[in-house]
């Protein structure tokens, strides 16, 4: 960073140098950040309304998984490479560089004339994705000192939760409005992300120095290939091939030799995509497996649940997504509660460890869901869902960018987006497995107990379809109905242990003291 003003050392012993910023000049700064950000996330929530026509569209009712995850998987493999690069070239052009990534990705989605084009689209969306959302923290932690971090903090979490929850509404209006269609729910993305790409251009003048060094792409091979074995092998294990299986050995080995070998090249290169040294600080492992989990508990909530209000309680894809606005409201409220609480108080600690706790209740109320569940009573259980992601997702970036060293700033960041992006993308994978398995079990259990006949087709059409599920006879739509429920609560219950982990691993955050402008801050202790 190039800089004026103050040069005194920081807690870690680095220079402090920064310029200062005013209020103002952080706001437009973050117009344009916000505006990429919301588009990128709206691009990864907006479809899931849609997907069952899109693949019926194509006759790929089995290949819906790809369509999923392929974005989840880019998206999370690629966070970390785009906070290194930015260290390399510039934070301004790599934003601006994963902006046109997505921009053409979200092109060649509404053009896809085919499953495989779709998924190759999608999957370059993710690319795309991956650097705006981990970008956007990177240039805020530049900009903007630690102690102050948390008010501008809560308005990203407030475009996450609008951006995630808001999506599957959005999707739902595209797919039921006559003069527009599925096609549009990519479509739509383009002009808002080249606005925002007009806004960077124009509002984002911070200097920042690019350092001239190798990019490690040994490890950006590892570290990718390792995350993509896993996440295939999680997707579409026992669905497209057998858990004991070749497969499933040849997946779980090359995960198992990639993560050796992304670790013996992380700790011999000189600028290492994860710096080992940050696995040696506390606050960034506890941070970012407390991540890990609250993303698992975010995507899958928001990938299952306006399943769960299709199918189960025979909602419009408008309708299930207008369900999803308690999540909206309670994530966006505490989300700036809690910013402007850090801002006055300097103290951060409380709320992840709330956030988590209110994470695990949420998840067990949900896991009661029945198919007569009042909305009232459901609304307020993804409320409790809502505060607990707004108090915790922004406040454990927060606590590893306060802890870490400054050269370390923005590795550390992506390294915890990378987390959080990873536990979403393996929680969908799982998530879905235990669904996917559970439904088909429940429904063979209960057909051979009532000794029905089950059309040809008619499980695949359950399971991707809720327009097919309504056209069952009585009998047929009381069974898929029923089973998809007990599914719906194996899933959410299953999130309960996970995030009861999260909790015990922010308990034990030290919580340093947050840094100010006006130089270090004492050690916790």
């Amino acid at each position: 960073m190039a800089v004026q003003g103050d040069t005194r050392a920081d807690a870690h012993g680095e220079s402090g140098d920064r310029r200062s910023y005013t209020h103002r000049e952080i706001l437009k700064i973050m117009s344009g950040l916000l505006l990429a950000l919301m588009t990128s996330m709206i691009s990864t929530s907006v479809v899931g309304t849609a997907l069952p026509t899109v693949v019926g569209e194509f006759n790929a009712q089995d290949q819906l998984a790809w369509v999923t995850g392929a974005s989840l998987l880019t998206l999370t493999a690629s966070t970390p490479l785009w906070g290194k690069l930015s260290d390399l070239f510039g934070r301004k052009w790599m934003f601006q560089l994963s902006l046109l990534v997505f921009i053409a990705g979200s092109i060649l989605a509404g053009m896809s004339q085919s499953v495989g084009m779709l998924v190759f689209a999608r999957a370059l969306q993710g690319v795309g994705t991956g650097g705006i959302s981990a970008l956007t923290q990177v240039i805020l932690g530049d900009v903007v000192m630690p102690r102050e971090r948390g008010r501008y903090s809560g308005y990203i979490g407030v475009v996450f939760g609008v951006s995630t929850v808001g999506g599957p509404l959005l999707g739902g209006f595209i797919v039921d409005a006559p003069l527009l269609g599925w096609r549009w729910t990519f479509y739509m993305c383009v002009p808002f992300a080249v606005a925002a790409f007009a806004v960077v251009q124009r509002m984002l003048r911070y200097e920042y120095e690019a350092r001239d060094a190798r990019i490690d792409w040994w490890g950006a091979f590892a570290i990718t290939g390792c995350a993509s074995a896993v996440m295939v092998l999680l997707s579409f294990g026992g669905h497209e091939f057998a858990w004991n299986s070749g497969w499933t050995y040849a997946l779980g080995g090359a995960a198992v030799l990639l993560l050796a070998f992304a670790v013996l090249v992380e700790r011999h290169v000189a600028e290492p995509i994860l710096p080992p040294r940050l696995f040696r600080d506390r606050t960034f492992v506890l941070a970012g497996g407390a991540s890990l989990l609250v993303g698992l508990a975010l995507y899958g909530a928001m990938t299952y649940l306006p399943q769960y209000f299709q199918i189960v309680k025979g909602m419009s894809p408008t309708m299930s997504g207008v369900m999803t606005i308690p999540l909206v409201l309670s994530l966006l409220l505490s989300a700036v509660t809690s910013g402007r609480v850090v801002v006055r108080t300097g103290r951060w600690k409380v709320f992840p460890v709330a956030g988590l706790l209110l994470i695990c209740a949420g998840s067990a109320l949900l896991s009661l869901m029945r198919p007569d569940s009042s909305g009232w009573m459901i609304g307020f259980d993804i409320a409790l869902l809502g505060t607990g992601f707004g108090f915790s997702m922004q406040m454990l970036i927060l606590a590893a960018q306060n802890a870490a060293q400054r050269r370390d700033m923005a590795v550390a960041t992506s390294g915890v987006s990378f987390f959080r992006n990873l536990g979403g993308a393996v929680g969908v994978a799982a998530l879905g497995a235990i669904l996917t398995n559970r439904v088909e079990g429940e429904i063979a259990a209960m057909l051979a107990a009532a000794r029905l006949r089950v059309p040809q087709g008619a499980h695949d059409l359950a399971l991707g379809t809720p327009e097919a599920v309504r056209e069952l006879s009585p009998a047929l739509q009381h069974v898929v109905v029923e089973s998809f429920t007990h599914a719906m609560q194996s899933v959410f219950l299953a999130c309960v242990p996970l995030a009861a982990v999260g909790f015990f691993a922010v308990v034990y955050l030290r919580e340093l003291p947050l840094r100010s402008a006006g130089g270090g801050t004492a050690d916790a202790g």
